[in-house]
């Protein structure tokens, strides 16, 4: 594959990939890495370019969305403190070799030789993906403990629990009472984590989100609107 960069007045740099493998012209804007302009073998690069400029206006928009997401994503690296409720990210610079993250006693530990490795958009996602493993680790015992203890007391009951890496839901509760949890709830207060179990224990006798099922989900959490409005504050896969 080969890549061109080449810039754009009023896009900055645009990154041009000649891709044998695809048929047609595609735009696809990122975070970090920017605006990537694939093209196929049997397509000029003068073609791909006009293509470009035809789509500015899109690209525009595209590119003021991914600023707005990156306002509110953490970029990792030396020097940031990030801590999940039992691990400690923790950068160890090397001498050779590639970029790697290991997970132990207590520590995402990323191992590095230069920080362009890190805040790559590649970096990014191995750190990202470190921090979910350790995330995973600690909903085993914290998410499982918890519900098992609050359908206890509530005498509520399901048939399953799996915990998931959700990327738009914090919780969900099939017809069969299967109930999917994200790991990433361990990144919230613990009354939060109550409330989103809660919600989905009651999702156990009533399958909609009706006025039944609210008035339920109130005697068993206390204040579940408030709650509702608090989860706004927080993301499922932004941190």
């Amino acid at each position: 594959m080969n890549s061109k960069i080449y810039n754009f007045e009023s896009l900055g740099d645009v990154i041009f990939e000649k891709n044998s493998k695809i048929k047609n012209l595609r735009i696809t804007v990122k975070p970090i890495k920017g605006v990537i302009v694939s093209y196929p073998g049997n397509v000029s690069l003068s073609t791909a370019y006009k293509f470009v400029e035809e789509k500015k206006d899109w690209i525009k928009k595209s590119l003021e969305k991914i600023k707005k997401i990156g306002i509110n994503k953490t970029l990792f690296k030396p020097g940031i403190i990030y801590n999940t409720r039992e691990h400690q990210l923790q950068f160890i610079q090397k001498y050779e070799g590639e970029l790697t993250v290991k997970v132990v006693k207590g520590y995402i530990n990323i191992f590095y030789v230069s920080e362009s490795s890190i805040i790559s958009e590649n970096g990014q996602l191995l750190i990202r993906k470190g921090i979910d493993f350790a995330l995973r680790k600690e909903a085993k015992h914290i998410l499982i403990e918890r519900i098992q203890k609050l359908a206890t007391i509530h005498n509520l009951k399901y048939a399953e629990v799996r915990l998931k890496n959700l990327k738009s839901r914090w919780g969900s509760c099939s017809y069969q009472n299967n109930v999917n949890l994200n790991i990433q709830l361990v990144r919230l207060p613990d009354h939060l984590i109550d409330y989103v179990i809660l919600h989905e224990l009651a999702h156990t006798i009533e399958k909609n989100h009706g006025k039944n099922f609210w008035n339920l989900l109130e005697k068993l959490s206390g204040d579940a609107k408030l709650y509702a409005r608090e989860m706004k504050n927080y993301r499922t896969q932004i941190y």
